[in-house]
C-alpha cells in the first residue's frame, strides 16, 4: 500500500513538473517555486473544504483507506460503515474528499523534494555564490513538510482532536509563508524607499496577530463552534453572552468533550466563537493601518494595495458567513482569504527586509 501511495503522489506531481519543464520560462526553478506555492494554497483551501464537510475521518485510518491506497478498493468497508451510520463520518463522498486531500499533500511533498534537490545542485554549480539558490530554506521546507505530514496522520489517528487539527492548519499556513519567502527571494523587486524601515516592527506584529487570529479561527472550526453566534455584531442578542473560557480554551481534550470527559457546554463554544470575532477587529485595524502606511512608500504600494483589499474582503466574507447561515462556499473562501493575507504580509515583510539590508 505504501508503495502504491508513493506512486500516486509522484504521478500527481508529474503534471506540475511537466508544466514547468515544457514552459519557455528560462528560470524554471523560480517557476517551480511559484507553482508549488500555488498548489499549497490550493491544498489549504481543499483542507478547509475537507474540514468543513466533516470529511476528516472519511478514511478512519492513515495513510491509506481501510488498508488500501484508494477508496475504490476500500468500497466494501466504506459502504458497510455508511450503512451502519448514514450520517456518520464515513461515506463514499467523504472518503474521496479525504483521500484527494492526501494525494495533493503527497504531490506537494514531491515538489518540495524536487526544489531541495535542484537548489543543492544549482548552489554547488554557482560555486556557492548564488544566494537565491542557498539550499538551507528548501531543506528546512523538506523537514517542515514531513512534520506537517505527521500532524496530518495524528489528525486522523487522534480522531480530530481540536489542538491537533488547529496545529495542522497553522503548519499549513506556515508552509505557505515559507514558500512565499522562497518565491520572493527568486524575484527581482523594484527599489524600495529606505522609509520602509519604519514599518519593520508593525509588519512583524501584524503577521503575529494574523497568525493568532488564524489559530482562533482554526479553534472555532475544529470545535464546531461556528454556529454558537448566529447574529452580528451581537452574539445571541447580547454584547457579552454567557461564556465558559476555561473549558473552551482547554487545549488538550477530545473533540466535543471537556478535559474531564464530560460534554463540552454550549457556553464554551460561545467563548471560542466570541473571542475569534472580537480579536478580528484588532487584526483588521492593525493590518489596515500597516497597508495605509505602506501605500505611501515606494516599492511597497502594490503589495499594500492588495493587502488593503484583502483585509476588507476578509471582513465582508466573515460577516456574510454569519448572515447567510454559514454556507460552505463562503466558509471555504473565508479560509482562503486568511491564507492570501498571510501571503501578502509575508511578501511585505520580505520587501521591508530588503530596505533594512540596504540601509
Amino acid at each position: 500500500m505504501l508503495i502504491q501511495l508513493g506512486i500516486i503522489g509522484m504521478l500527481a506531481a508529474m503534471l506540475p513538473l511537466a508544466i514547468v519543464w515544457v514552459s519557455d520560462n528560462p528560470d524554471k526553478y523560480r517557476k517551480l517555486v511559484w507553482v508549488t506555492l500555488f498548489l499549497t494554497f490550493d491544498l489549504i483551501m481543499f483542507g478547509a473544504f475537507t474540514r468543513l464537510t466533516d470529511s476528516g475521518l472519511g478514511c478512519p485510518d492513515w495513510p491509506g483507506c481501510y488498508g488500501h491506497a484508494d477508496p475504490l478498493r476500500a468500497h466494501a468497508h466504506i459502504s458497510a460503515a455508511e450503512a451502519a451510520m448514514p450520517t456518520g463520518p464515513v461515506t463514499v463522498m467523504k472518503a474521496w474528499v479525504e483521500m484527494i486531500h492526501r494525494y495533493l499533500a503527497m504531490a506537494i511533498g514531491v515538489l518540495i523534494i524536487s526544489l531541495m534537490v535542484i537548489a543543492w545542485r544549482k548552489w554547488r554549480q554557482s560555486g556557492r555564490k548564488e544566494t537565491r539558490f542557498s539550499p538551507m530554506l528548501s531543506t528546512f521546507l523538506f523537514a517542515f513538510v514531513c512534520l506537517q505530514g505527521a500532524f496530518g496522520a495524528w489528525t486522523v489517528t487522534m480522531k480530530l482532536q481540536p489542538v491537533i487539527v488547529t496545529t495542522h492548519l497553522l503548519l499549513g499556513i506556515t508552509l505557505l509563508a515559507l514558500l512565499t519567502w522562497l518565491g520572493a527571494r527568486q524575484t527581482d523587486h523594484p527599489p524600495i524607499s529606505p522609509s520602509a524601515i519604519t514599518l519593520r516592527l508593525p509588519a512583524v506584529l501584524a503577521m503575529a496577530l494574523l497568525t493568532l487570529q488564524i489559530a482562533l479561527g482554526g479553534w472555532v472550526s475544529s470545535n464546531y463552534a461556528a454556529l454558537a453566534c448566529t447574529d452580528f455584531p451581537l452574539c445571541q442578542g447580547m454584547l457579552l453572552p454567557p461564556m465558559d473560557f476555561t473549558h473552551g480554551f482547554t487545549l488538550w481534550r477530545n473533540l466535543g468533550m471537556t478535559a474531564g470527559g464530560e460534554y463540552l457546554p454550549f457556553a464554551a463554544l460561545t467563548a471560542i466563537h466570541w473571542t475569534h470575532r472580537v480579536f478580528a477587529f484588532v487584526v483588521i485595524a492593525l493590518v489596515a493601518w500597516v497597508a495605509l502606511k505602506a501605500r505611501k512608500i515606494d516599492g511597497l504600494r502594490k503589495t499594500a494595495r492588495w493587502l488593503g483589499i484583502m483585509i476588507a474582503f476578509q471582513f465582508v466574507t466573515g460577516v456574510l458567513t454569519v448572515f447567510l447561515d454559514f454556507p460552505l462556499v463562503l466558509a471555504v473562501i473565508h479560509n482562503g482569504g486568511a491564507a492570501l493575507l498571510v501571503l501578502l504580509l509575508t511578501m511585505l515583510n520580505y520587501k521591508i527586509r530588503i530596505a533594512v539590508k540596504a540601509a
